[in-house]
């Protein structure tokens, strides 16, 4: 029986409760008036359970459709203003013990150069990546025990947070690695880490199992509670995502909700992010082999009704989507993403060579972190380095009591804008910097507080004399 409260996973992300949802929005995808209440009960911005977000999924009516797209983007809009998080992937090792078919780490793959860094190559991949401006790192590695156990992750962090590089300095240190215990979840607390990152993969169990034949992440019920494990390790803040292609892309966004509306049940607060991957080529890996694959309408529709469903929840996409469909993708949800990124072990500091590829997934948007921050300029948003609310301890219901109230004008975009001026004077070209300038002075009118204001302006003048790391 499906039970959101329930601790197993098989009952939290029932395969009948999906099966039915599946059922109850094809039978109402062309019911406008279900449609148009579902829509107006979501112009609420409480959010929408798995059924009723599955049925504006399905819906087929282009003009309720394009009312989808205009309140996901208003949606956005209300909670996260113009602020796009910035941050990149560091690759710490690809050694891995899985036989995920998807993925070219997966152990039978002989031909890919297996690497792991070393604390001292840790520490020029990081001050490359501070050379580039960024202050916020997601840690990735496959899963080996002998390899890449805790106890390397652990120092791997410490590593990170003591590098200081001219100004530079990496504030906020997410973290994905494989499903683990609650006492490894605890160290990775005590260790300082941000968020918890864990990619399901798939929700349709009886896929999960083809496609992870071996290894412990065959696995699927350790794997799908890893979360709860997480938080009662101490994490409030998680980070859920399913790899689109590998399944039926509604059945996977149904279950995605369930997985939310599970953590939000049980812990009082629900994903802290949510990624949506696309399976891309890779070494080793064909993604049409997979005859799941969704295109960019369908892409960008599931990002909306997402965006609809967790309106609080952060949304995040990565340099596997080109320029385009991550331009149209900001309007719709997405609120960080990742810019000069390099998905090889050590790819900061070597250049990516194809005879020794590490790679998971081939870069679709090889833009450097400047152009990319340009171009969201440009396009009015603002990139925001800002790490305040994780080091002021604003993290999981604290952060989101913060957002559905509204304070997120107030706080984080006065944080945005000073982190951009450091950016701006430590990193950016010139071209960048005038632009960037231009866009703080216009965008500091949208602080709703005078008094915030006043004191941003002032923070804003002592970054232009060499003060740094000011947050509200």
């Amino acid at each position: 029986m499906y039970d959101k409260f329930s601790m197993v996973a098989d009952d939290f992300i029932n395969d009948d409760e999906i099966k039915a949802t599946l059922k109850y929005a094809d039978e109402n995808k062309h019911n406008a008036s279900l449609i148009k209440e579902i829509i107006e009960e979501a112009k609420n911005r409480k959010g929408l359970d798995h059924r009723k977000a599955s049925v504006l999924l399905a819906c087929d009516i282009p003009e309720l459709n394009q009312e989808i797209y205009e309140l996901a983007g208003e949606i956005k809009k209300d909670f996260y203003g113009d602020r796009i998080v910035m941050f990149a992937p560091l690759y710490l090792s690809n050694y891995c013990v899985n036989g995920c078919v998807y993925c070219p780490y997966h152990a039978k793959n002989k031909h890919i150069a297996r690497k792991k860094l070393t604390q001292e190559e840790i520490v020029k991949e990081v001050t490359a990546l501070q050379d580039m401006g960024h202050k916020r790192l997601a840690l990735e590695t496959g899963e080996d025990p002998t390899n890449c156990p805790i106890e390397y992750v652990l120092e791997s962090i410490k590593t990170i947070y003591s590098i200081k590089h001219k100004n530079g300095a990496i504030r906020r240190v997410n973290v994905n690695i494989a499903a683990t215990t609650v006492e490894n979840y605890r160290k990775l607390k005590e260790a300082g880490i941000g968020t918890y990152i864990l990619f399901q993969e798939t929700y349709h169990k009886e896929s999960y199992l083809k496609l992870h034949p071996t290894g412990p992440k065959h696995d699927y019920n350790y794997h799908t509670e890893a979360m709860d494990r997480a938080m009662e390790g101490g994490i409030d803040d998680v980070g859920c995502g399913v790899l689109f292609g590998l399944e039926l892309y509604r059945y996977e966004f149904a279950g995605l909700l369930m997985h939310a509306e599970h953590l939000e049940a049980v812990h009082g607060v629900g994903p802290h992010t949510i990624s949506v991957p696309r399976i891309k080529h890779a070494d080793d890996i064909d993604p049409t082999a997979f005859d799941n694959g969704i295109d960019d309408e369908t892409f960008l529709k599931i990002i909306a009704c997402i965006r609809v469903a967790v309106p609080y929840t952060g949304m995040i996409i990565s340099t596997r989507e080109t320029k385009k469909v991550r331009g149209e993708a900001l309007k719709y949800g997405i609120s960080q993403i990742s810019g000069g990124s390099r998905t090889s072990v050590g790819g900061y500091v070597e250049p990516e060579n194809e005879d020794e590829n590490s790679a998971q997934f081939d870069v679709s948007d090889n833009r450097t972190l400047d152009e990319v921050v340009k171009w969201l300029m440009e396009l009015g948003y603002v990139p925001s380095f800002c790490t305040a609310c994780y080091r002021e301890g604003r993290t999981g219901d604290r952060f989101m009591s913060l957002c559905k109230a509204g304070q997120i004008h107030n706080c984080c975009l006065p944080n945005a804008l000073m982190t951009l001026k450091e950016y701006l004077i430590d990193y950016a070209s010139p071209e960048t910097r005038k632009i960037g300038e231009a866009l703080i002075e216009k965008q500091l009118l949208n602080i709703p507080n005078e008094k915030t204001r006043s004191v941003a302006e002032k923070h804003l003048a002592e970054i232009e004399e060499g003060k740094r790391d000011f947050r509200f």
